[in-house]
């Protein structure tokens, strides 16, 4: 009898420590109510962290071309071209290429180029930089500009690439969910005076630059209204 008093008081503590052992893994309707609050803490709620998925990543790249094209590079402090494969990184303001042997992308500050000759769809392109050129505006960064027209009224486009940032958290919002690097060109022609002065292609802002040839730009514009706007400016230049 005893020993039956004994062994009760026993299995009722080890009945005790099994079920409080149970009680934290049930699983059924606590635990998944369990998961249902954790599934909505928010992003600012302390104790959860939500990840936003919406975000689709960066669309272009800070490289004119977005590939290596046969080139033609003039350095500084050398007479000669080198010839190799490039291209531009108009954000850094630098010249990309491939190391012959490793082949490992490297990359070459603008301040080091004199001129760069591209062979692309059959043209050659030629790019220098604006380091040391007169511009009515000042112009941040040594940029790379191609040439369009030689001198006299140089006429010349930088090619840049502008940042624009995912807008798609707030409650009124585009709804772009990348960010991007969008193209955008400047135009500049060179006036009397040696001085680059930005424009737009359109009759008005070369009337505005050369109003003495306004019967001239009014003529060309008439003549040719779906030609490509680079090749009436150039045709216009070339009849002054």
């Amino acid at each position: 009898m005893k020993k039956l008093i004994i062994l009760i008081p026993a299995l009722f503590c080890l009945f005790t420590v099994y079920s409080q052992k149970t009680n934290i893994y049930q699983s059924g309707v606590i635990g998944e109510e369990n998961l249902k609050a954790i599934a909505n803490l928010g992003p600012n709620t302390v104790g959860g962290i939500g990840f936003d998925t919406r975000y689709e990543g960066i669309k272009g790249t800070t490289r004119l071309f977005d590939t290596l094209v046969a080139s033609y590079l003039l350095v500084k402090g050398q007479e000669k071209y080198i010839q190799f494969n490039s291209d531009l990184d108009i954000v850094k303001n630098t010249l990309l290429f491939a190391h012959p042997s490793t082949g490992k992308l490297m990359e070459i500050p603008s301040d080091d180029v004199i001129e760069l000759i591209v062979m692309k769809d059959g043209k050659e392109l030629v790019f220098k930089t604006t380091k040391g050129i007169n511009f009515k505006k000042k112009i941040e960064g040594n940029k790379f500009y191609m040439v369009l027209k030689e001198g006299p009224h140089q006429f010349i486009r930088i090619p840049e690439k502008n940042f624009i940032e995912a807008d798609y958290k707030a409650a009124y919002s585009a709804d772009r969910r990348y960010d991007e690097f969008k193209p955008v060109s400047r135009y500049f022609i060179e006036d009397s005076n040696n001085v680059f002065q930005q424009i737009q292609l359109n009759r008005k802002s070369l009337i505005k630059m050369f109003p003495e040839k306004k019967e001239l730009i009014n003529k060309e514009f008439q003549e040719k209204p779906d030609a490509d706007n680079e090749e009436k400016v150039i045709s216009i230049i070339n009849k002054f």
